[in-house]
Protein backbone atom coordinates (compact mmCIF):
# COMPACT_ATOMS: atom_id res chain seq x y z
CA UNK A 1 0.00 0.00 0.00
CA UNK A 2 1.77 3.12 -1.13
CA UNK A 3 1.22 6.79 0.91
CA UNK A 4 -0.37 8.17 -2.34
CA UNK A 5 -2.90 5.82 -2.73
CA UNK A 6 -3.87 6.98 1.26
CA UNK A 7 -3.59 10.19 0.78
CA UNK A 8 -6.30 9.72 -1.96
CA UNK A 9 -8.52 7.82 0.09
CA UNK A 10 -8.33 10.36 3.13
CA UNK A 11 -8.56 13.60 0.80
CA UNK A 12 -11.58 11.81 -1.09
CA UNK A 13 -13.14 10.83 2.66
CA UNK A 14 -12.65 14.48 4.01
CA UNK A 15 -14.53 16.03 0.94
CA UNK A 16 -17.37 13.52 1.06
CA UNK A 17 -17.76 14.81 4.41
CA UNK A 18 -18.06 18.59 3.57
CA UNK A 19 -20.22 18.49 0.63
CA UNK A 20 -23.16 19.94 1.24
CA UNK A 21 -26.04 17.44 -0.30
CA UNK A 22 -28.09 20.10 -1.69
CA UNK A 23 -25.13 21.16 -3.82
CA UNK A 24 -24.80 17.93 -5.03
CA UNK A 25 -28.35 17.94 -6.07
CA UNK A 26 -29.09 15.22 -3.30
CA UNK A 27 -33.10 16.03 -1.58
CA UNK A 28 -32.22 14.73 2.40
CA UNK A 29 -35.75 14.28 3.80
CA UNK A 30 -34.89 13.44 7.00
CA UNK A 31 -31.75 14.52 9.74
CA UNK A 32 -28.27 13.09 8.86
CA UNK A 33 -26.45 11.87 12.03
CA UNK A 34 -23.09 12.64 10.07
CA UNK A 35 -22.37 15.39 7.43
CA UNK A 36 -21.85 15.84 3.97
CA UNK A 37 -23.00 12.61 1.72
CA UNK A 38 -23.25 9.39 1.62
CA UNK A 39 -20.51 6.58 0.01
CA UNK A 40 -23.22 5.18 -2.22
CA UNK A 41 -24.52 9.01 -3.15
CA UNK A 42 -21.18 9.83 -4.09
CA UNK A 43 -20.55 6.32 -5.91
CA UNK A 44 -23.75 7.27 -7.91
CA UNK A 45 -22.74 10.99 -8.64
CA UNK A 46 -19.28 9.63 -10.03
CA UNK A 47 -20.55 6.76 -12.02
CA UNK A 48 -18.54 4.79 -9.68
CA UNK A 49 -19.24 1.21 -7.73
CA UNK A 50 -19.68 1.64 -4.18
CA UNK A 51 -17.52 -0.86 -3.67
CA UNK A 52 -14.44 0.63 -5.83
CA UNK A 53 -15.46 3.17 -3.70
CA UNK A 54 -14.79 2.18 -0.64
CA UNK A 55 -11.27 0.45 -1.98
CA UNK A 56 -10.59 3.95 -2.77
CA UNK A 57 -11.58 5.55 0.23
CA UNK A 58 -9.43 2.55 2.23
CA UNK A 59 -6.19 2.65 0.08
CA UNK A 60 -7.01 -0.90 -1.54
CA UNK A 61 -7.36 0.20 -5.14
CA UNK A 62 -4.63 -0.31 -6.73
CA UNK A 63 -4.57 1.89 -9.98
CA UNK A 64 -7.34 5.01 -9.87
CA UNK A 65 -7.84 6.04 -13.89
CA UNK A 66 -7.79 9.51 -14.57
CA UNK A 67 -11.11 9.45 -15.74
CA UNK A 68 -11.84 8.08 -12.36
CA UNK A 69 -9.84 10.89 -10.48
CA UNK A 70 -11.79 13.33 -12.36
CA UNK A 71 -15.01 11.97 -12.05
CA UNK A 72 -15.14 11.76 -8.47
CA UNK A 73 -13.50 15.58 -8.63
CA UNK A 74 -16.60 16.56 -10.31
CA UNK A 75 -19.02 14.98 -8.09
CA UNK A 76 -17.17 16.26 -4.93
CA UNK A 77 -17.34 19.65 -6.72
CA UNK A 78 -13.33 20.40 -6.19
CA UNK A 79 -11.92 23.17 -7.27
CA UNK A 80 -9.49 23.29 -10.07
CA UNK A 81 -6.36 23.45 -7.19
CA UNK A 82 -8.08 20.82 -5.23
CA UNK A 83 -8.77 18.90 -8.06
CA UNK A 84 -5.34 18.81 -9.18
CA UNK A 85 -4.41 17.80 -5.57
CA UNK A 86 -6.31 14.65 -5.96
CA UNK A 87 -4.65 13.57 -9.15
CA UNK A 88 -1.40 13.86 -7.84
CA UNK A 89 -2.09 12.22 -4.43
CA UNK A 90 -3.84 9.35 -6.70
CA UNK A 91 -0.41 9.26 -8.44
CA UNK A 92 -1.80 10.94 -11.64
CA UNK A 93 -0.68 14.06 -13.55
CA UNK A 94 -3.25 16.61 -13.55
CA UNK A 95 -4.75 17.05 -16.98
CA UNK A 96 -2.50 20.07 -18.30
CA UNK A 97 -3.52 23.30 -19.99
CA UNK A 98 -2.90 21.57 -23.81
CA UNK A 99 -5.63 19.31 -22.80
CA UNK A 100 -8.82 19.38 -22.77
CA UNK A 101 -10.42 20.27 -19.17
CA UNK A 102 -13.67 18.63 -18.36
CA UNK A 103 -13.55 19.99 -14.78
CA UNK A 104 -17.01 21.76 -13.87
CA UNK A 105 -16.46 24.19 -11.65
CA UNK A 106 -18.49 24.39 -7.86
CA UNK A 107 -20.17 27.39 -8.95
CA UNK A 108 -21.19 26.05 -12.50
CA UNK A 109 -22.35 22.79 -10.59
CA UNK A 110 -24.58 24.78 -8.43
CA UNK A 111 -26.01 26.19 -11.29
CA UNK A 112 -27.44 22.52 -12.46
CA UNK A 113 -28.73 21.68 -9.45
CA UNK A 114 -30.66 24.99 -8.56
CA UNK A 115 -31.75 24.91 -12.92
CA UNK A 116 -32.53 20.90 -12.57
CA UNK A 117 -36.24 22.00 -14.10
CA UNK A 118 -34.72 23.07 -17.14
CA UNK A 119 -33.17 21.47 -20.17
CA UNK A 120 -29.30 22.12 -19.51
CA UNK A 121 -26.15 20.32 -19.98
CA UNK A 122 -22.34 20.95 -20.09
CA UNK A 123 -20.18 19.99 -22.86
CA UNK A 124 -16.21 19.53 -23.03
CA UNK A 125 -14.42 21.90 -25.81
CA UNK A 126 -14.73 18.72 -28.35
CA UNK A 127 -18.71 18.29 -27.97
CA UNK A 128 -18.28 15.85 -24.97
CA UNK A 129 -21.52 15.48 -22.73
CA UNK A 130 -20.26 15.88 -19.24
CA UNK A 131 -23.21 16.59 -16.95
CA UNK A 132 -27.08 16.94 -17.72
CA UNK A 133 -30.29 17.64 -15.89
CA UNK A 134 -33.27 15.33 -15.32
CA UNK A 135 -35.04 18.19 -17.81
CA UNK A 136 -32.62 17.49 -20.52
CA UNK A 137 -32.94 13.82 -20.78
CA UNK A 138 -36.43 14.03 -20.60
CA UNK A 139 -36.01 16.09 -23.67
CA UNK A 140 -33.53 14.58 -25.61
CA UNK A 141 -33.59 11.06 -24.07
CA UNK A 142 -31.52 9.46 -21.77
CA UNK A 143 -27.46 9.82 -21.69
CA UNK A 144 -26.95 7.00 -19.64
CA UNK A 145 -28.68 4.51 -22.27
CA UNK A 146 -25.20 4.85 -24.26
CA UNK A 147 -21.56 4.60 -23.87
CA UNK A 148 -19.88 7.41 -22.92
CA UNK A 149 -18.26 7.62 -25.91
CA UNK A 150 -21.24 7.83 -27.62
CA UNK A 151 -22.53 10.94 -25.70
CA UNK A 152 -20.08 12.81 -27.92
CA UNK A 153 -22.64 15.37 -29.91
CA UNK A 154 -20.22 15.05 -33.06
CA UNK A 155 -20.65 11.38 -32.88
CA UNK A 156 -24.58 11.88 -32.42
CA UNK A 157 -25.42 14.57 -35.42
CA UNK A 158 -22.70 12.40 -38.13
CA UNK A 159 -23.48 8.61 -37.06
CA UNK A 160 -27.39 9.23 -35.84
CA UNK A 161 -30.62 9.67 -37.45
CA UNK A 162 -30.65 13.39 -36.56
CA UNK A 163 -34.43 13.73 -37.66
CA UNK A 164 -35.22 14.37 -34.06
CA UNK A 165 -33.50 17.66 -33.17
CA UNK A 166 -33.55 18.91 -37.00
CA UNK A 167 -37.13 19.50 -39.63
CA UNK A 168 -35.62 20.21 -42.50
CA UNK A 169 -31.95 19.52 -44.60
CA UNK A 170 -31.11 23.22 -44.34
CA UNK A 171 -31.14 22.71 -40.79
CA UNK A 172 -29.33 19.48 -41.21
CA UNK A 173 -26.70 20.64 -42.79
CA UNK A 174 -26.25 24.16 -40.97
CA UNK A 175 -25.82 22.36 -37.82
CA UNK A 176 -23.41 19.85 -39.04
CA UNK A 177 -21.15 23.06 -40.52
CA UNK A 178 -21.45 24.79 -37.20
CA UNK A 179 -20.23 21.52 -35.42
CA UNK A 180 -17.83 20.44 -37.49
CA UNK A 181 -16.37 24.71 -37.43
CA UNK A 182 -16.47 24.84 -33.60
CA UNK A 183 -14.20 21.29 -33.41
CA UNK A 184 -11.70 22.62 -35.52
CA UNK A 185 -11.36 25.97 -33.48
CA UNK A 186 -10.78 23.35 -30.29
CA UNK A 187 -8.31 21.42 -32.07
CA UNK A 188 -6.17 24.69 -32.83
CA UNK A 189 -6.64 24.94 -29.00
CA UNK A 190 -5.18 21.61 -28.20
CA UNK A 191 -3.23 20.19 -30.85
CA UNK A 192 -1.92 17.50 -28.45
CA UNK A 193 -4.83 16.41 -26.86
CA UNK A 194 -5.57 12.82 -28.22
CA UNK A 195 -9.14 12.94 -27.17
CA UNK A 196 -10.19 15.60 -29.95
CA UNK A 197 -7.11 14.34 -32.08
CA UNK A 198 -8.83 11.06 -32.14
CA UNK A 199 -12.16 12.22 -32.80
CA UNK A 200 -11.19 13.63 -36.01
CA UNK A 201 -9.57 11.35 -37.67
CA UNK A 202 -12.22 8.64 -36.82
CA UNK A 203 -14.51 11.05 -37.95
CA UNK A 204 -12.61 11.81 -41.14
CA UNK A 205 -12.07 8.48 -42.09
CA UNK A 206 -15.39 6.79 -41.74
CA UNK A 207 -17.88 9.65 -42.48
CA UNK A 208 -17.93 11.16 -45.75
CA UNK A 209 -20.22 14.21 -44.36
CA UNK A 210 -17.64 15.05 -42.14
CA UNK A 211 -14.88 14.83 -43.99
CA UNK A 212 -16.15 17.01 -46.50
CA UNK A 213 -16.88 20.02 -44.12
CA UNK A 214 -13.56 19.78 -42.62
CA UNK A 215 -11.59 19.76 -46.04
CA UNK A 216 -13.68 23.04 -46.11
CA UNK A 217 -11.43 24.72 -43.08
CA UNK A 218 -13.90 26.91 -41.80
CA UNK A 219 -13.31 28.18 -38.31
CA UNK A 220 -16.07 29.29 -36.02
CA UNK A 221 -18.04 28.27 -32.82
CA UNK A 222 -21.71 26.93 -32.47
CA UNK A 223 -23.57 29.36 -30.17
CA UNK A 224 -27.37 30.19 -30.53
CA UNK A 225 -30.18 28.49 -32.51
CA UNK A 226 -33.56 27.65 -33.06
CA UNK A 227 -34.54 23.92 -33.02
CA UNK A 228 -37.98 21.57 -33.33
CA UNK A 229 -37.57 18.16 -31.86
CA UNK A 230 -39.51 15.30 -32.53
CA UNK A 231 -40.72 13.82 -29.02
CA UNK A 232 -42.09 10.63 -28.75
CA UNK A 233 -44.32 11.93 -26.61
CA UNK A 234 -45.49 15.27 -27.30
CA UNK A 235 -44.19 15.45 -30.95
CA UNK A 236 -43.02 18.76 -32.56
CA UNK A 237 -41.53 21.17 -29.78
CA UNK A 238 -39.93 24.32 -30.99
CA UNK A 239 -37.37 25.65 -28.91
CA UNK A 240 -34.59 28.32 -28.46
CA UNK A 241 -31.31 26.49 -27.88
CA UNK A 242 -28.52 28.59 -26.30
CA UNK A 243 -24.82 27.88 -26.01
CA UNK A 244 -22.93 29.52 -23.18
CA UNK A 245 -19.49 29.94 -22.84
CA UNK A 246 -18.39 29.57 -18.80
CA UNK A 247 -15.60 31.83 -17.90
CA UNK A 248 -12.27 30.89 -17.35
CA UNK A 249 -12.53 27.61 -19.38
CA UNK A 250 -13.99 25.64 -22.40
CA UNK A 251 -16.94 24.41 -21.25
CA UNK A 252 -20.37 25.19 -23.02
CA UNK A 253 -23.66 25.47 -21.23
CA UNK A 254 -26.49 24.69 -23.22
CA UNK A 255 -29.53 25.24 -22.61
CA UNK A 256 -32.99 25.19 -23.97
CA UNK A 257 -36.10 27.45 -23.54
CA UNK A 258 -39.44 28.53 -24.72
CA UNK A 259 -41.37 31.53 -24.35
CA UNK A 260 -43.86 31.54 -21.27
CA UNK A 261 -46.96 30.88 -21.85
CA UNK A 262 -46.56 29.30 -25.03
CA UNK A 263 -47.65 25.73 -26.48
CA UNK A 264 -43.92 24.50 -26.73
CA UNK A 265 -43.39 25.72 -22.84
CA UNK A 266 -46.70 24.35 -21.78
CA UNK A 267 -45.28 20.58 -23.60
CA UNK A 268 -41.62 21.64 -21.49
CA UNK A 269 -43.35 21.58 -18.49
CA UNK A 270 -45.40 18.36 -19.03
CA UNK A 271 -42.25 16.39 -20.40
CA UNK A 272 -40.87 17.75 -16.98
CA UNK A 273 -43.67 16.42 -15.17
CA UNK A 274 -44.84 13.48 -16.51
CA UNK A 275 -41.16 11.88 -17.94
CA UNK A 276 -39.19 11.43 -14.57
CA UNK A 277 -35.18 10.44 -15.69
CA UNK A 278 -32.56 9.92 -13.27
CA UNK A 279 -30.47 13.16 -13.74
CA UNK A 280 -26.24 13.58 -14.12
CA UNK A 281 -26.20 17.17 -12.38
Amino acid sequence: MTTSRVDAGELIRRWRDRLDPADAGITVSTRRRVPGVRREELAQLAGVSVDYLIRLEQGRATRPTGAVIGSLARALRLSRAERDHLFRAAGLLPPGDRLIDDHISPGVARILSRLGDQPLAVYAADWQLIRWTNSWAALLGDPTAVSASDRNLVRVVFTCDIGQYVRSERDAHHLESALVSDLREAAARYPSDPRVRGLIDEMNAHHPRFAELWQRAAVGVHAADRKTISHPTVGDITLDCDVLMIPGSDLKLVLYSATPGSRDYELLEFLRVVEPVTSRD
